[in-house]
């Protein structure tokens, strides 16, 4: 599914990611953001962008972040609190802050409360999309700590043989640390498809695949057809035949975990704002660590170099892939599609920034 959404090389443009990353602070400053929280917000847009996860880097989101800052909808100065603790658990009120920087303070916190207690778990309510959920859930891994992170995204997608939009996109992301083998990092959204994909698809001229959209009545469409202009998200699964209960029944569990734990509503009740939750597991707590590590590599290696299926070259798991498309990024520049650089190099003319890709 990556490939399909990557920009046909024939008409990318590649950039240094050193050059999208100040192109991006000097926004983010723009809009008033502390230069510190400028710096911080880039660095997660920039992991999505160098993994190969184009739905939650600069190419989709800037426009949406920007907007949501000229329209008084994110706070670029939070003062963002904990309103309500525990010894190992808290409860953050984000001030309508930017979740590519409230986020990463919160998961600082569930780990630095992992460390003293084993396990730390905080939730955040009145926020505001923050980015990848595996940016957020990596952060555990250097300390030696299984991390998870999930968030309350758009209420976009049908409920199981239902026609109203009632359930919300609702990313998960769980990282755990290996020692040779890259990390394992499971990041995705509980709908058949990330929300993001499907502007992707749009931009692209990508058909949607069978069991990703339902027509305006609900109707699950199970044929490869291009993007309909009113058309509705599936869960995970696409149809109850498929198992899309699961993943509407997981979206609803990161609702309760995000939105109705922190006090932030749920569903088309939230309200106001992003909700997200962070847990982080200290391995030592459970286990020893360098015995986990060798268990979790030998698990990766076994699942990667098992018997691929008639049609397929390769067996993967989650975080193989954008660990090697970071590699290949980092040495040849990230591929943008030429309406994303436009849009970079009018909104610097705008906002009388200079123009970084000259």
């Amino acid at each position: 599914m990556l490939e399909r959404f990557h920009v046909p090389e024939d008409i990318a443009v590649r950039v240094r990611q050193e050059s999208m990353r100040a192109a991006v602070e000097d926004i983010f400053i723009k809009m008033r953001m502390p230069p510190e929280d400028a710096v911080l917000a880039a660095d997660v847009l920039m992991y999505a962008d160098l993994r190969g996860v184009e739905s939650h880097g600069v190419s989709n989101m800037m426009q949406n972040y920007v907007a949501g800052f000229q329209e008084g909808r994110i706070n670029p100065t939070p003062q963002w609190k904990i309103v309500r603790e525990a010894l190992a658990v808290c409860t953050i009120d984000s001030d309508q802050g930017h979740g590519l920087v409230v986020g990463p303070a919160a998961m600082n916190i569930a780990i630095e409360r992992a460390e003293k207690y084993g396990i730390g778990s905080v939730s955040v309510t009145n926020g505001a999309h923050f980015g990848a959920a595996g940016y957020h859930a990596a952060m555990a891994l250097e300390h030696n700590m299984i991390g998870v992170a999930m968030t309350t995204g758009g209420v976009s997608v049908l409920p199981t043989n239902g026609s109203e939009r009632l359930v919300g996109l609702n990313p998960l992301a769980i990282a755990a640390p290996t020692r040779l083998e890259p990390p394992f990092i499971f990041d995705a959204s509980m709908s058949s498809v990330a929300g993001n994909k499907i502007t992707l698809a749009k931009r692209l001229g990508v058909e949607a695949l069978p069991g990703w959209i339902a027509e305006s009545d609900g109707s699950p469409i199970m044929d490869e057809r291009q993007v309909p202009d009113d058309f509705k998200i599936l869960p995970l699964g696409g149809t109850r035949e498929l198992g899309s209960h699961k993943g509407y029944s997981l979206s609803v569990m990161i609702e309760i975990l995000s939105a109705v734990l922190s006090g932030g509503g749920a569903g088309p009740d939230r309200k106001g704002g992003a909700s997200h939750h962070f847990i982080a597991y200290k391995i030592d707590a459970f286990v020893d660590v360098d015995m986990f590590k060798d268990d979790l590599d030998k698990y990766m290696k076994t699942l990667r170099e098992s018997e691929p299926a008639p049609g397929n070259d390769v067996v993967t798991y989650a975080g193989l892939p954008e660990h090697e498309e970071e590699k290949e990024r980092l040495k040849n520049g990230i591929p943008y599609h030429p309406e994303v650089i436009d849009w970079f190099t009018d909104i610097a003319g705008e906002l009388q920034l200079p123009n970084r890709f000259e």
